[in-house]
């Protein structure tokens, strides 16, 4: 990808099929022994498929090549991450490698010194092949603290075959136009637009994309630095939402509706032809992949970018992104585990990893490998991005954005209001 990302503050593409941690004891001095062997623990959350047997057969090939190298793997589910993590980091016990959100968590855990700097150890192959926005999308104050290992840019995920069903023969550029196919697709007896907001995030994630739309680049690289939402764009975002739910867009019982787990959660929802659309990140087609009767991918799945609003200060081509991204945690074995994570770079590792999570691979040259059109819409979609921000609850913290997860959920269910969100969120910031 030959294309600068310009981020706010620790803006480029992190999050999405997230490693997780288990809960259990982390290993957090790298388990190294008299003799000179290494045990280091490794958490993620691919339980099932083809996720969980690419990072079996990772790891086992790693183990392969470094004799006196042992990586125990634990799993969790992805929403236990943050909360699980946190608790280990904070006592002492953290997993060796994990996760990486970047944003305002990163740089919390930079700060409280919790973080490995990987700077001096990414290798030249590393360097060639993996871009210098996304390194530097997982870097704080000029050191990098993570591994990027895939490009998550975010849109909007569609049945084709429900689209034609419900007479729709092109995908909607404006928010007229997706309101008009809406519409139709209501007319055609066809659940418009499915989201897991039991899970607050992805409910959010509309909110997020509305105020790309409505702020500026420099709004949002204030506000990342200053943590002030006083700009009347984060209102009129909040009034954009506000005006899109009020049309009834979403499945029946959206607020009770998971994101990503089994066939009635919102990706469940497109993967069974039971909703025609769903706002995520490029993790979405491994996910509903996982969640189609035959667990194979989607056959009529297709993208588009979020519409443009009219009138909105943002760019209509700026996208929201992240990256999946690893970390050492401080107490690790420096040597072995940055070994590990520019393995994970690796152009047949990142190949490895394209068809396992059917998402885009941070390499440059495993990108070749890259067939599925939605995939292709995506990367170019992504290339011509002039500006890319980092999810909202990552980029400024996990305080501001539970606040603001919390506070859209409460506008979607009739609880709150537009400047409720506001208000709570600069509360959040104020305490810190």
């Amino acid at each position: 990808m030959k294309r600068k990302i310009r981020v706010a503050g620790v803006i480029a593409l992190a999050v999405g099929t997230a490693l997780l941690a288990s809960g259990c004891s982390g290993s957090g001095s790298g388990g190294n022994s008299a003799d000179g062997k290494v045990t280091m623990t490794f958490w993620h959350n691919s339980t099932t498929g083809p996720g969980k047997a690419f990072w079996e057969k990772t790891v086992k090939d790693f183990e392969a090549s470094h004799k006196n190298v042992t990586i125990k793997i634990q799993t969790l589910q992805n929403e236990d991450l943050d909360g699980k993590l946190q608790t280990a980091l904070n006592s002492g016990d953290a997993p060796d490698i994990f996760l990486q959100r970047g944003g305002g968590k990163m740089a919390a855990m930079a700060d409280a010194g919790q973080l490995l700097d990987i700077s001096d150890s990414l290798d030249s192959t590393t360097k060639a092949a993996v871009s210098d926005g996304a390194l530097k999308g997982e870097s704080y104050k000029g050191k990098v603290y993570a591994m990027p290992v895939d490009v998550l840019p975010e849109g909007i995920w569609y049945s084709q075959d429900l689209f034609r069903s419900a007479g729709i023969d092109t995908t909607p550029t404006t928010m007229d136009e997706l309101n008009a196919d809406i519409a139709k697709l209501k007319t055609a007896g066809i659940e418009p637009v499915a989201v897991g907001a039991k899970d607050a995030w992805p409910a959010a994630h509309w909110y997020y994309n509305f105020a790309l739309r409505e702020c500026s680049e420099s709004t949002l690289e204030k506000s990342a630095s200053s943590l002030k939402f006083d700009d009347s764009c984060w209102t009129k975002a909040g009034n954009d939402l506000k005006a899109f739910n009020d049309t009834d867009p979403f499945n029946n019982g959206f607020l009770t509706t998971a994101a990503q787990q089994g066939a009635g959660s919102s990706a469940g929802l497109l993967a069974n032809h039971k909703a025609a659309m769903e706002l995520m990140g490029a993790w979405d087609p491994g996910v509903i992949s996982s969640l189609t009767p035959d667990e194979k991918a989607l056959p009529d799945l297709g993208w588009f970018p979020f519409p443009t609003v009219s009138g909105g200060k943002g760019d209509p081509a700026s996208m929201m992104g992240g990256l999946d991204a690893y970390s050492c945690s401080a107490k690790a074995p420096k040597k072995q585990c940055t070994e590990f994570l520019n393995y994970m770079a690796t152009q047949s590792v990142q190949e490895g990893y394209y068809k396992a999570f059917d998402s885009i691979p941070v390499n440059k040259d495993a990108q070749s490998a890259v067939t599925e059109p939605y995939l292709k819409s995506v990367l170019t979609a992504y290339n011509k991005a002039p500006f890319v921000s980092q999810y909202l609850d990552t980029l400024y913290g996990q305080n501001i954005g539970n606040a603001l997860n919390t506070g859209v959920v409460d506008l979607l269910a009739g609880k709150g209001s537009v400047d409720g969100i506001i208000k709570s969120v600069n509360e959040a910031a104020a305490k810190g």
